[in-house]
């Protein structure tokens, strides 16, 4: 298994992290993924993806991704990057069944350029599961008030994330499950990024992969509560 780094790199910040620091610290020669963690507005694209090209002609990452990059953007990025000489092998964007913008546009464009997607936060921080169906439990995000927004927990949201479940539960899959499962229906997406706090999470989320069909009768149920929850906290990046 190799290592992928995900990490926000700009040429004209010091105070970033380079490759090379990373690289130091883990005491290794190079990484097999390397990401631009987010797209910076204020840095040209052009210095950005130059930087992933000299990491990549220095054997310092095999291969060059990036991370929230919106559709029109993605595909400038790509054709830097092509002009080098260097292909674009992957795109992370956060998607799940509460947060679905990347099926307006970005999955086409990734399937046009030819680059792997790998979903992450398909569990919406937790939001996908069935930690908040009855409440906020004391030792979750939400109560933390960590990167969970409490206005993630809208009565709407609740309510659509509760009729997932009686599906996930019809389906014989837990919430967790069904919501992984669901994102990797679509042939366009690669693989999903997965937290897991304990073994007993790591367990459930990979039993997504014992059932990983759906009918078009369930998916148009899953349709009428999959719906845009406003829980992106990249989406102002993405655009």
């Amino acid at each position: 298994m190799g290592l992928i780094l995900r990490e926000f790199y700009s040429p004209v910040n010091p105070g970033q992290f380079t490759l090379d620091q990373s690289l130091q610290r883990m005491g290794l020669d190079y990484v097999d993924i390397f990401y631009s963690h987010r797209p910076t507005p204020d840095v040209p694209l052009e210095e950005t993806m130059g930087a992933l090209v000299q990491m990549h002609r220095q054997g310092k990452a095999l291969y060059i991704g990036i991370s929230s990059y919106g559709p029109e953007r993605t595909k400038q990025a790509a054709t830097i990057l092509k002009a080098e000489g260097v292909p674009l092998l992957i795109h992370q964007p956060s998607y799940s069944m509460l947060n679905r913008w990347v099926e307006v546009e970005l999955l086409n464009t990734l399937e046009n350029l030819g680059v792997g997607c790998i979903a992450f936060s398909p569990l919406a921080q937790g939001l996908l599961t069935n930690k908040y169906l009855n409440g906020v439990p004391e030792n979750s995000r939400a109560a933390a008030g960590d990167s969970f927004v409490q206005t993630m927990l809208s009565d709407e949201n609740i309510t659509h994330v509760r009729a997932l479940n009686d599906i996930a539960q019809k389906r014989g899959q837990s919430l967790a499950q069904m919501a992984i499962a669901w994102v990797l229906h679509d042939p366009r997406v690669t693989s999903a990024l997965i937290g897991a706090r304990n073994v007993q999470q790591l367990d459930d989320s990979l039993d997504a992969l014992n059932n990983q069909s759906f009918s078009s009768e369930e998916l148009k149920l899953i349709d009428q509560y999959a719906r845009e929850g406003h829980i992106d906290l990249w989406r102002n990046l993405s655009e």
